[in-house]
């Protein structure tokens, strides 16, 4: 697969994570493919992944990911900055978040890990990392993706 049908896959996966649509993004994975998320941890194949998403978007029901730009990363990979808005079901609290994603893919085009580090956001404010210092940031992300 070239740079383009790779960056065509990612805009699906997030074309579907928008409209809520878990049931067709999890067949989007290997059957052992991980997801890795500094916002709610790791999860390795279909069956776990597919149960995330189910509580996910049962948590934030109005979620949206918007993307400005999606690269090619290296060999099999896609990156982009995204901007995370959704309403906490159980407390009624707008949450905004800005991160980055990297999805590595097969050759057949399923994906095989997927990681992404959010940070919350306030606008004119320093980003908080919830789960990782500044500094591990570049560190988490060289690691999840060799």
């Amino acid at each position: 697969m070239n740079d383009l049908e790779q960056i065509d896959l990612a805009k699906a996966y997030v074309a579907l994570s928008n409209a809520h649509r878990h049931e067709f993004i999890v067949p989007m994975f290997a059957h052992g493919g991980m997801y890795r998320s500094s916002n709610v941890g790791e999860f390795k194949g279909r069956k776990a992944i597919g149960e995330m998403m189910d509580d996910f978007f049962s948590r934030f029901p109005d979620v949206r990911w918007n993307v400005l730009e999606y690269r090619g990363a290296g060999e099999n990979a896609v990156e982009f900055e995204f901007a995370m808005t959704a309403t906490e079901v159980a407390t009624g609290k707008s949450i905004e978040r800005k991160g980055v994603e990297t999805i590595v893919f097969t050759q057949e085009g399923l994906i095989s890990s997927l990681n992404d580090i959010h940070w919350l956001y306030s606008p004119g404010k320093t980003p908080r990392f919830p789960r990782y210092g500044r500094g591990e940031i570049a560190s988490y992300s060289a690691q999840s993706r060799g």
